[in-house]
């Protein structure tokens, strides 16, 4: 049986960061999407003729669907998440899923109390270069710092705003994948850059620099209003280091209209010239880049709601990241370390 599942949210997230990876997924189906903007209508009814649009999460509920994407703007996320579980379905939430560790409490028990799955849409474990850099770590020894950049040339789509800025954007993305990879954060140091819009002071770029229990350092920034792009991995092990200077592969696919069913074995791997090189004491050995696919996040929620698998990012394992960006920004703004609230 395949699962069927509704987009709440037809922006930028809804079109090119979901409903293609549905599409694409294995055991799940899209059963509807959600938007009121006359021209997002006509954008979903071109982009998937045949499935059904909305004006609301009721609506689309009503009409059968087993679980629903919120992908709204993350000052209406709570309500949202909370109405689909009270009717309930099961949900994945759009990252941040929460603004605050109180709020993520608030909706894991609401989905707990329910009996419904809540996940969170932290699909960037799912990008080519993190699952490459994953696959190279044993061969680095005692892994002992770790640097990740991902800058963007988007100043248009920089959600401004108390709800907005890039540390709750992209920075919910690297924190997580930091933490993923190396365990929970013992404590952060922080800074963020700032631009004034009309909606308000908002952060445009930052730099967080995390000491894991593990004993791993990470350090974490983000620009998107310094007309700059890139991707840029280090890693720093007892045994040697691994550099990669790669792209956002699958983003920049989307945008230039492709979509992972057109290219079902090609989709997600990084370009040749731009694979990671491995540096240890038997020399200089070029790693050929894993599969990105953000697809099989979909795919592993879709066995979970059967039944036969594990949620992908189940919200309570999401604590942790919602509790870096908290304390990464009390950081910044007093210019001190701060240790990080166990959340386990």
């Amino acid at each position: 049986m395949s699962v069927k599942i509704g987009i709440v949210g037809y922006g930028l997230g809804g079109r090119y960061f979901h409903a293609p990876f549905v599409d694409a997924a294995t055991g799940i189906t899209l059963g509807g999407i959600v938007t009121r903007s006359a021209s997002r209508v006509a954008q979903a009814e071109a982009d998937f003729p045949g499935v059904p649009v909305f004006a609301s999460l009721g609506e689309v509920i009503d009409s059968g669907v087993d679980a629903v994407t919120i992908t709204t703007p993350p000052q209406t996320r709570r309500e949202l998440v909370l109405e689909a579980i009270g009717r309930g379905v099961h949900v994945i939430a759009d990252k941040p899923f929460a603004p605050d560790v109180e709020t993520a409490r608030e909706l894991v028990a609401a989905a707990d109390h329910a009996g419904v799955l809540l996940s969170v849409y932290h699909n960037r474990r799912y990008d080519a270069d993190i699952r490459t850099l994953m696959s190279v770590l044993p061969r680095l020894g005692d892994i002992w710092r770790i640097e990740s950049h991902f800058d963007l040339d988007g100043a248009d789509t920089l959600e401004s705003g108390p709800t907005g800025g890039l540390l709750r954007d992209i920075g919910a993305h690297v924190v997580d994948q930091m933490l993923w990879l190396f365990g929970p954060a013992e404590r952060v140091d922080a800074h963020l850059d700032h631009v004034d819009r009309p909606e308000g002071r908002t952060d445009a770029g930052f730099v967080v620099n995390i000491a894991h229990r593990s004993g791993v350092y990470s350090s974490v920034s983000s620009s998107k209003v310094n007309h700059l792009e890139g991707r840029r991995l280090r890693a720093f092990g007892s045994l040697g280091s691994y550099v990669a200077d790669g792209t956002d592969v699958q983003a920049q696919a989307l945008f230039a209209g492709t979509r992972p069913v057109d290219d079902p074995t090609g989709w997600g791997y990084e370009r040749r010239e731009r694979w990671g090189v491995l540096h240890t004491a038997d020399g200089a050995e070029t790693v050929p880049s894993q599969r990105g696919a953000y697809q099989d996040y979909y795919t592993e929620f879709a066995a979970a709601v059967a039944g036969t698998g594990e949620q992908p990012v189940p919200a309570r394992t999401a604590l942790g990241t919602i509790a870096v960006l908290a304390a990464a920004r009390e950081a910044a703004e007093s210019g001190s370390t701060v240790v990080v609230p166990s959340v386990d």
